[in-house]
């Protein structure tokens, strides 16, 4: 290949071959050929006479379809201006191969796709230029045939010249070529077609093209191939295997074409073969880096799917079964040991999970993270899938030993199993990331099969948890109040704020359903802080249509909203907005949120309690707290949980809960503190509760939470009468 030219080219060519790239193109072609081309034109002449071959080249690059036969037309035009030196056709096909796609190439096509196209039209080029130089050669033959006698001498020189240099190209190729007759036998090969088969002339010559068969060869590869031996294709280009002497495989892309003869009868067939196996290896690794997992060499997401696909579309009958495994604790070891003690007990993971997958149509693969699934297929997976988590989960448990420690793994796994073509993938692994959760909310180191019944309701609980957001800006909140009475005379004490939800789809919903879900996701604060404004607003409005009332209002405070760091501005920012004094504001903190409590956490409730509101225990005896921390917290009110009282909703009462209520009544009055009973049901336990000192009770034995407009009512009547 003639040394190349020196001339800059852009870093990325737009669509099309702009005018002045062909032109530097058809200057470095000419700059190529020009000094073993005999013609009788100046450099610059030679040179605009390559302008249009180039333009044909870049069109042609572009087309669509692509047709390499316009390249013919280029090689034969080389011919036609005298570039018939064999180093003409060299330099032409080495400035094709390094620079057409470089100038004429375009952003909208991958540069693969470029070269194929470019590796074409050499060949295109190359076999134009055979056949016109072999055109020319016999027209050369017919005019010595015509010419007088002493003419002869000249035209044979001038034949076995022109002979010296055809067979020259051919040698000098640097694509494969062969000829073969139409019986398919191998006459004629160059130097680069050897070398492709491994370099020993016996295994390629004397042989018939029929022989070169594989058993990826597609069909309509010889169904072309004999169209054109009978002349009715003219070529055809394919992507072809060959098994080289060794066993080894040559990929190729093959351009056969039809050479005929003066009167255009089938002759000779022309390969021009292209080695592409480098490339294709290249895209075989590519392939296995996109489709498998960096560190652990399992199969990654975008392979399992297809797998999972492929078993879940399978002919009527069969069955699946998956297993979807996180390992337990994982994040602890990343924490405490580094991300590469992960890294390489990850990989100790994956290496058990794939011994344990030995069984025909069993995979393993990661999905990310701390996140592994096997799959089985066949006709008994439910027994196949159990025994194939059993032995998981036996794997785990063998120690794996990091950073000179050893570590228990565990794992939780769910299970899908099932006929093919009753759901799809996404909801078979929906499916099963459920059913893992519910194994690991189980205490983990356990499977567990999916269950219907289960995913939907894990399924309503996501939609609520996503439907929370949009549903405070919508206003479906709303709150409920139940009435908080004097015991001692039965008279409207306060009122608690219960919030609920008007969801669209399942009605009216409970703080149970949703309260969780909104402290996980963080949204039980924009949440609390609305019901805290609702609450107060409305307890101001109680107060100025009766003057003179004392009537409380209380909030519940969840855990959450006890550490944000805004809880006492907000707080202080509502009571002042709305005009309510504090000390009609009491803030209900269940006991499990304050178990253990620092003095950090405990400053808030301090500084709201120094400012005079309220603050309830509640649920107090549920918690299991140590009684003697009551004195350090900053509460004013302890409410009994209503399964201290529930003994007493029948005469006579359950002395052991009797017991029990006078004591915690008492050591609550004397720490100075009043007692609120919730759950208050019937007459018997109202009156045993007021017997024993309780100060305030609720419960629908009094009223139901209802609208505000119920309170309203409780206090034009100045008390809820109470049971003789």
């Amino acid at each position: 290949m003639p040394a190349q030219a020196s001339v800059a080219a852009p870093a990325g060519a737009p669509p099309g071959c702009a005018e002045d790239r062909i032109g530097r193109f058809a200057t470095i072609w000419g700059r190529a050929i020009f000094p073993v081309t005999a013609t009788s034109l100046t450099r610059p002449e030679f040179e605009r006479h390559l302008v249009p071959l180039t333009r044909t080249l870049a069109e042609a690059l572009h087309a669509r379809p692509f047709d390499a036969a316009v390249a013919q037309r280029v090689g034969a035009e080389l011919v036609a201006v005298h570039c018939t030196d064999p180093e003409a056709l060299a330099g032409t096909l080495g400035v094709v191969e390094s620079y057409l796609v470089l100038y004429c190439g375009s952003g909208a096509e991958s540069t693969e796709e470029y070269r194929a196209r470019c590796a074409r039209l050499q060949h295109g080029i190359a076999a134009g230029y055979a056949r016109a130089l072999r055109e020319r050669t016999l027209r050369e033959q017919e005019a010595i045939a015509r010419s007088a006698l002493t003419a002869r001498i000249d035209a044979q020189q001038a034949l076995h010249a022109s002979e010296e240099r055809f067979r020259a190209v051919f040698e000098g190729a640097a694509v494969g070529i062969g000829i073969a007759d139409l019986d398919g036998n191998i006459l004629e090969v160059n130097d680069a077609l050897l070398q492709m088969f491994g370099g020993m002339e016996g295994h390629v010559r004397g042989r018939k093209v029929s022989e070169w068969g594989h058993p990826d060869d597609t069909p309509h590869v010889w169904r072309m191939y004999a169209e054109l031996v009978r002349g009715e294709r003219e070529h055809f280009r394919v992507e072809k295997p060959y098994y080289r002497h060794d066993g080894t495989v040559l990929w190729t892309n093959l351009t056969v074409s039809l050479l005929r003869d003066p009167d255009g009868a089938p002759q000779y067939q022309l390969a021009l073969m292209e080695d592409t196996t480098e490339r294709r290896l290249l895209n075989l690794r590519l392939r296995y880096e996109a489709t498998h997992d960096a560190l652990t060499g399992l199969p990654n997401r975008t392979l399992f799917f297809e797998r999972l696909e492929k078993a879940l579309t399978g002919a009527g009958g069969s069955r699946f079964g998956l297993c979807y495994l996180d390992l337990d604790g994982f994040k602890a070891v990343n924490d405490s040991l580094g991300h590469s003690a992960g890294d390489r007990l990850l990989v100790e993971v994956a290496d058990r999970l794939q011994s344990c997958a030995t069984g025909p149509g069993e995979v393993v693969a990661r999905l990310g993270g701390d996140e592994f699934v096997a799959l089985t297929t066949g006709s008994d997976t439910e027994q196949e899938v159990t025994d194939l988590a059993v032995r998981i989960l036996s794997a785990l448990s063998t120690p794996i030993r990091l950073e000179g420690r050893e570590l228990t793994v565990r794992g939780s796994i769910g299970i899908v199993e099932g006929k093919a073509g009753e759901r799809t993938p996404a909801e078979v692994l929906r499916s099963a990331d459920i059913t893992m959760y519910r194994a690991k909310a189980a205490g983990g180191n356990r499977f567990e099969f999916a269950d219907a019944e289960a995913d939907a309701r894990a399924i309503t609980r996501h939609g609520l948890t996503n439907a929370l957001p949009a549903a405070l800006e919508r206003g479906e909140f709303f709150i409920e109040y139940q009435p908080l009475v004097h015991m001692h005379d039965g008279s409207v004490h306060g009122a608690e704020a219960l919030v609920r939800w008007s969801h669209p789809q399942y009605g009216v919903l409970g703080p149970d359903r949703f309260i969780p879900l909104a402290e996980r996701t963080g949204l039980i604060v924009p949440l609390g802080r609305w019901v805290l404004e609702e609450s107060v607003r409305q307890a101001r409005d109680w107060q100025r249509q009766h003057p003179g009332s004392t009537l409380r209002i209380n909030v519940n405070l969840s855990p959450t909203q006890l550490h944000h760091p805004g809880l006492v501005a907000d707080t202080v920012a509502v009571l002042e907005k709305s005009g309510l004094a504090p000390g009609a504001l009491c803030l209900e903190v269940t006991e499990s949120a304050l178990i253990g409590a620092d003095d950090e956490l405990l400053e808030p409730l301090r500084r709201l309690a120094a400012l005079g509101v309220d603050i309830a225990l509640d649920d107090f005896g549920t918690g299991y707290s140590n009684l003697a921390n009551l004195r350090r917290l900053p509460v004013s009110v302890l409410k009994l949980d209503r399964s201290f009282t529930q003994g007493m909703q029948q005469s006579p009462a359950n002395p052991v809960d009797v017991k029990i209520v006078e004591g915690i009544v008492a050591l609550a009055h004397s720490l100075e503190l009043a007692v609120t009973v919730e759950g208050v049901e019937t007459g018997a336990q109202a009156a045993q509760l007021r017997d024993l000192g309780c100060d305030t009770a609720q419960g629908w034995y009094y009223a139901r939470p209802g609208a505000p407009d119920r309170i309203h009512t409780l206090l034009l009547a100045d008390a809820v009468a109470t049971p003789s």
